[in-house]
């Protein structure tokens, strides 16, 4: 079969772009495995990242297929891949400056993929890899968090909170962690010694001292996050540069990345998993066809997690969260 049906956008644009439609089947090239796709998670903000409709440089790839967090099976692997085997179920991150994985089949790296979490769904699996890597990439790779250290989380209930708070915890940090009140129950279940309710309570007002920032939300609270932090303390941010004149002020190490995919560190996510270490955390899941409707939620209030799109949901379902 040389077609497949995908989730697609030919034009540059939001949620109302994307169609549902038959689209060629990929082949795997030199290095690339063939994912029959099982599930994919949603990152909202990716539609309006240049590199989702870009190569690295600067040339339109529309049309587009979104959605880089993947789990399947392996159906078919390119000539140099080893480890990976037709009937291998997998999960993982796809660049985003390719097609994504909102499709029936998708070709990846094979470095980019790993054997998916034995505990877990498909589903499950697939809300893992972006939100969980860049966790462990800023905590671990970037701020050195260490046993003993206190480390603030801005938005404990977010993609990537949920699972800082658990991994931060896991590394015997104390952890403080901002939200909403609706989510100070999930917070605290994932690991969270302290919720602060940025209704009622300004952390700036409550905290010093602390060794690390984990800032997700940007703007004003990544400003008010720079004197809380002790001197010499270690701030990661994930929307924006960060103010290197204001961090030299307080005397601290500001930072900013963007995820990388990572086997190694896929493989012990995947282990701290089914170990019982780290929980996988769905907010909503879709069929394929609804990916349009899938997108378009992320304007709306919604439960903590990752919003994944089931592509072949007969053979899989989430487990509960809650």
């Amino acid at each position: 079969m040389d077609t497949m049906m995908a989730l697609r956008a030919h034009t540059r644009g939001g949620p109302d772009r994307l169609v549902y439609e038959t689209a060629p089947r990929p082949r795997p090239g030199e290095g690339e495995v063939l994912v029959a796709v099982h599930a994919a998670a949603i990152t909202f903000a990716e539609l309006g990242w240049d590199l989702s409709w870009t190569t690295r440089d600067g040339r339109d790839r529309t049309p587009v297929i979104p959605s880089h967090e993947v789990s399947g099976t392996v159906v078919a692997t390119g000539a140099g891949v080893t480890g990976l085997d037709s009937g291998d179920e997998v999960y993982g991150l796809i660049d985003f400056d390719r097609d994504g994985a909102a499709a029936e089949f998708v070709a990846v790296p094979s470095q980019a993929l790993t054997a998916k979490p034995g505990t877990l769904s498909h589903a499950e699996s697939a809300a893992l890899p972006l939100s969980a890597l860049t966790a462990w990439q800023a905590l671990v790779d970037h701020a050195g968090l260490a046993a003993g250290e206190t480390v603030l989380i801005h938005g404990g209930a977010g993609g990537v909170g949920v699972y800082a708070t658990q991994i931060a915890a896991d590394l015997g940090a104390t952890v403080v962690a901002t939200d909403l009140p609706d989510h100070a129950e999930t917070v605290r279940a994932l690991g969270a010694d302290r919720f602060i309710d940025v209704t009622r309570e300004d952390f700036d007002h409550v905290l010093a001292g602390v060794d690390v920032v984990l800032d997700a939300v940007g703007g004003a609270t990544l400003a008010r996050s720079y004197p809380v932090l002790r001197p010499g303390g270690r701030l990661v941010t994930l929307g924006a540069p960060p103010d290197h004149d204001l961090a030299a002020a307080h005397r601290v190490h500001a930072m900013f990345f963007v995820v990388q995919p990572d086997r190694t560190q896929l493989q012990r996510l995947a282990a701290l998993v089914d170990a019982g270490r780290l929980r996988s955390v769905v907010s909503a899941t879709f069929p394929l066809a609804d990916g349009r409707a899938a997108y378009a939620s992320g304007t709306q209030p919604r439960k903590p997690g990752k919003t994944v799109l089931m592509v072949r949901p007969g053979s899989d379902r989430p487990r509960p969260t809650g």
